[in-house]
């Protein structure tokens, strides 16, 4: 009775579990994109549009689990996600992605590919950044600026500590997600390859880099190593820009320099590093990659409120510009690990591709 029972229970399950499981896509690139302003292509780009139209992403996967579907070149492996502005859905968005069963990430190389404001000590607008360090900008201890002592610098206080870039810095919680540092020969071998790529530049861009005192920021677009802070709160103004510099040099025991900001990017790494240690990914093979479309400040002449309110997606100085740096830049690299896949399949480009 027990056996015909069993018998007649397994003829009512669906015949889907009787057919052998389809094989995982193997995905050899992935490119992370924030936002989106609209359709993923035919009208004004965010960070997606470009990237689904040139790298002919047409395969669209409904993705329920994530911000947006995705979107996939069969013929060549790439695979596009838009995770939403912030750490929070960024880090969702790239969790959902990696536990995902239709997909084989074991191989894949990752390029975050975005926009943001750069220090104009470091570059100028419509520049392009590539990153070893991201640092969080958001978990600290907090005392308004109106409250602070009067021999602080900052009213951000590290967590665990009681007063401004205490020493030792050492993690709370042990590893607290405040300091991704990313492949260094990766990063090089990225950067050299892409170091002389010309970027759009325009009469409008060149005015605006003008009205800042640094030298650098009067250059024209240019691609350069920098790191990147990275923070849900969309700060401004020269006296968080100072801020920026300092706690960045402090998260990483003064190895990286402030370079740029995105909002996203430690969420990113976040959910990317626990994947790696879940055997789903190499963390190995992450690239960071931010181009400027505005300044972190304001200009000569101008308060830093003033400068806020100008600064609004579609109408930054170097949106436009920008967006199209990510994939001038961006595109060379997916493109060669591409081409180049009997090789990079296995082995880090840093160490098979002449740099």
């Amino acid at each position: 009775m027990r056996v015909l029972l069993t018998l007649s229970l397994l003829a009512t399950l669906p015949c889907a579990l009787a057919q052998p499981q389809q094989k995982p896509i193997e995905i050899k690139a992935v490119v992370i994109n924030m936002f989106e302003v609209g359709a993923d292509t035919g009208d004004t780009p965010g960070e997606y549009q470009y990237w689904v139209e040139r790298e002919h992403l047409d395969t669209v996967l409904p993705f329920p689990a994530g911000y947006h579907d995705l979107r996939l070149n069969p013929k060549t492996g790439v695979l596009g996600v838009l995770t939403g502005v912030g750490t929070a859905r960024t880090a969702a968005t790239i969790m959902a992605l990696g536990l995902d069963p239709r997909f084989d990430l074991t191989h894949a190389y990752f390029l975050v590919a975005g926009i943001g404001g750069i220090d104009p000590l470091i570059g100028s607008l419509g520049s392009a950044v590539w990153s070893d360090y991201i640092v969080d900008g958001d978990l600290a201890h907090e005392i308004d600026a109106r409250e602070i002592p009067n021999d602080w610098k900052t009213g951000y206080v590290p967590l665990g500590k009681s007063t401004p870039y205490e020493q030792p810095r050492t993690a709370r919680f042990g590893d607290d997600g405040n300091v991704y540092h990313l492949n260094t020969e990766l990063v090089d071998w990225a950067f050299n390859l892409t170091k002389d790529t010309p970027l759009p530049d325009t009469p409008q861009m060149k005015d605006r880099r003008m009205q800042y005192a640094e030298e650098a920021a009067h250059r024209p677009p240019f691609v350069l190593r920098g790191d990147n802070l990275s923070a849900a709160t969309f700060w401004h103004g020269k006296l968080l820009n100072q801020w920026a510099r300092d706690w960045v040099k402090y998260q990483t025991d003064g190895r990286g320099t402030y370079a740029i900001c995105g909002m996203e990017d430690t969420g990113t790494l976040q959910s990317l590093t626990w994947l790696a240690k879940a055997n789903k990914l190499d963390i190995n093979r992450v690239l960071v990659l931010r181009t400027a479309s505005n300044f972190d400040q304001q200009r000569i002449g101008v308060t830093a409120a003033e400068s806020l309110a100008e600064t609004k997606v579609r109408q930054y100085s170097a949106y436009m510009p920008s967006l199209d740096a990510a994939y001038r830049v961006g595109h060379i690299v997916v493109d060669n690990l591409v081409a180049n896949w009997s090789q990079t399949r296995d082995h880090s480009p840093a160490a098979t591709l002449v740099k």
